[in-house]
């Protein structure tokens, strides 16, 4: 038989290791950041090892307690399917949501954020913004939101919406070395790249080459691996980068920034929601996944 205190120890040490931070644990659970460490202690105690390491700056999880961390995870979404079950009969979505969602993508979800929270007040979104790639059964998020490739057969999808892409340069760059017409003009240009995580390749501008001619050499004036850098480096004057619309979107609207060749571009990019295969959709993934699908990108399409 499972007793309560130790489920209570499962919970501040699940919280506290998602946060890093028994204060942050001790403010999800409604206890002191001293109740959350010393449960977690009389875990450690029981466990006979060491879950966190410790220092006055922060807290990480030992290799035994990432190893503990991941089972626990499991064990609370095989609860949440459970519960699932139940909601599906009042068909009431509640319950704590665990999304990851690409670093940038801030820019187009959270807007729409307080439609949902007010449309669903029982449901707890937790956003991990990360780059990185996630695996989303053993890092124990209920789905993941990416573009791209999906390769993984563990996992159901679903589009949420596409996006278009674009090349864009400031004002003041454009005066000083002049606006491109046509894609070849950019070998004369300075070209603001982005490198891929994943890969560590030049990401492809992908633009529409007429016949009989070659794709332009792009000089490289600098490189980035984070898109908010490109598009910094964009507005200051650095070059010309090749950006996703919805990030660029606020700059084109007050002349910080300035579409270019748009009739040469191609490339037009989805996100799609990714949830494991092996579970079964619980109702306030359901509902998220929907409303997604129903508020994001319009512009887009």
């Amino acid at each position: 038989m499972i007793r309560m205190d130790k489920l209570t120890g499962l919970a501040a040490f699940l919280r506290t290791a998602e946060s890093q931070s028994f204060v942050a644990a001790g403010r999800q659970l409604g206890v002191s950041a001293s109740a959350v460490g010393k449960s977690v202690a009389r875990l450690e105690e029981r466990l006979g090892v060491r879950l966190f390491q410790r220092s006055t700056r922060r807290i990480r999880l030992t290799e035994e307690g990432s190893l503990f961390y991941q089972r626990c995870r499991h064990v609370l979404n095989d609860i949440d399917d459970a519960e699932a079950l139940l909601s599906h009969a009042t068909d009431a979505p509640r319950g704590r949501l665990r999304i990851s969602v690409i670093t940038v993508g801030y820019r187009f979800l959270v807007p729409v954020l307080a439609e949902f929270m007010q449309r669903y007040p029982e449901i707890e979104l937790d956003l991990d913004f990360d780059d990185r790639i996630v695996d989303v059964i053993e890092d124990g998020f209920d789905a993941v939101i990416r573009s791209g490739d999906l390769p993984d057969s563990r996992l159901m999808a679903r589009r949420l919406g596409s996006f278009r892409a674009g090349l864009f340069a400031s004002p003041d760059y454009l005066r000083r070395r002049g606006t491109p017409q046509h894609p070849r003009d950019l070998e004369r240009h300075a070209c603001v790249q982005f490198r891929n995580h994943t890969s560590g390749k030049l990401q492809k501008w992908a633009m529409r080459i007429d016949p009989g001619e070659s794709e332009p050499r792009l000089p490289i004036g600098m490189v980035c691996n984070n898109v908010e850098a490109l598009l910094s480096a964009a507005i200051h004057g650095l070059g010309i980068a090749y950006m996703p619309t919805f990030l660029t979107r606020d700059s084109v609207a007050s002349g910080a920034l300035v579409p270019l060749l748009d009739h040469y571009m191609l490339l037009q990019g989805q996100f799609c929601l990714l949830w494991p295969s092996s579970r079964q959709m619980t109702p306030k993934l359901r509902v998220f996944v929907d409303f997604l699908c129903e508020r994001l990108f319009l512009g887009e399409r």
